[in-house]
């Protein structure tokens, strides 16, 4: 838990006062803390996307009365988890900002090609219902995306100031995720191989899903609230759970 919580390396987490543990005791501790974070039933009980009508219903009236556009099932958006280059296909995890990463898609913790099967038999069903995504995911019929350039006053433009608004969401889901569990920051590169890193990943939406569940979300809010104060709060411009200065600045995604 302390390399996820603190995305230390292997060395500096066993070293730490609390646990005394060699190099190798902690390398084993996180092989198989992860791998039993992503077994199938774990998986399928903690990252879970609404396949049952009743369900879908439930969280479209859920987030109308936040959004207020309507038959939306959730938000989608893409973040990157910074990884050593990769002996095989090397060129392939190189993202644009020059650093190696995996490029994560966060659907209330499920993976979107999964949600694209889903919703894709949910329409063939004549159940109209969809994602919010922005500008950068193509438009689906179950997938709307903001409408760029809209006239000011215009119908369109009211839509995409509401789609912004409600988008927001994911994007703060993904940075509560980031600063909850550290060894996800571009600057605590994962010293694995992607495989490893994406199990990281699901281990860490996994343990993520768990603290939601068990109450912990007003302890965490506290916790990230505390530690923006301690390093030039942003005031104003702060999210809910937006990052500290520091780490806005570097440019973390």
């Amino acid at each position: 838990m302390h390399f996820f919580e603190q995305g230390s390396y292997q060395k500096s987490a066993g070293s730490d006062s609390n646990h005394g543990l060699s190099q190798s005791s902690v390398c084993s501790s996180i092989k198989e803390v992860t791998a039993a974070l992503n077994a199938d039933v774990v998986l399928r009980k903690w990252i879970h996307f609404p396949l049952m009508p009743r369900e879908r219903n439930r969280l479209i009236q859920k987030n109308y009365q936040s959004s207020r556009i309507p038959r939306v099932i959730g938000y989608v958006d893409g973040t990157h988890v910074a990884i050593k280059a990769p002996k095989d296909e090397e060129n392939l995890f190189l993202d644009r900002k020059s650093y190696h990463s995996i490029n994560v898609m966060i659907v209330s913790g499920n993976k979107f090609s999964k949600v694209k099967e889903v919703l894709m038999g949910v329409w063939a069903g004549s159940e109209q219902c969809w994602l919010l995504g922005d500008s950068g995911y193509h438009h689906q019929p179950w997938l709307q995306t903001p409408i760029l350039n809209a006239p000011d006053g215009s119908p369109e433009a009211n839509y995409t100031a509401l789609h912004v608004q409600a988008r927001s969401a994911v994007e703060r889901c993904i940075r509560l995720l980031k600063v909850c569990f550290r060894c996800l920051l571009r600057h605590r590169v994962l010293e694995y191989s992607p495989l490893k890193a994406r199990r990281i990943v699901n281990a860490s939406a996994v343990l993520h899903n768990m603290c939601l569940k068990g109450g912990l979300k007003d302890s965490r809010r506290s916790l990230l609230k505390s530690m923006c104060h301690q390093s030039n709060c942003l005031g104003n411009r702060c999210h809910e759970w937006q990052y500290c200065k520091k780490q806005g600045q570097s440019g973390e995604e």
